[in-house]
């Protein structure tokens, strides 16, 4: 089983910064998602930072979301993560 997020914020650069129920913090680079399908939306700046914590994962208001696991394995892969 993987670690809920429990908080996010938007930063520049479509980086998300993540905070995990095991007291581990990451990133998420979004960039190299945003060129397809549904993610194409949050390349509005506006909408991208309208992300929010939803269960144990994120989503945004527009109703897309990630998989907590994939969320952590992308923070864990980037090296971002830190406990």
């Amino acid at each position: 089983m993987y670690p809920s997020v429990v908080k996010v914020t938007p930063g520049e650069g479509y980086v998300l910064s993540i905070v995990f129920d095991n007291g581990e913090t990451g990133t998420l680079d979004m960039k190299e998602f945003l060129n397809f399908g549904v993610f194409e939306r949050l390349k509005d700046q506006n909408l991208f930072k309208k992300v929010r914590v939803s269960f144990d994962t994120i989503e945004w208001d527009s109703g897309i979301d990630l998989d907590p696991e994939f969320v952590y394995k992308k923070c864990r892969a980037s090296k971002q993560i830190s406990d």
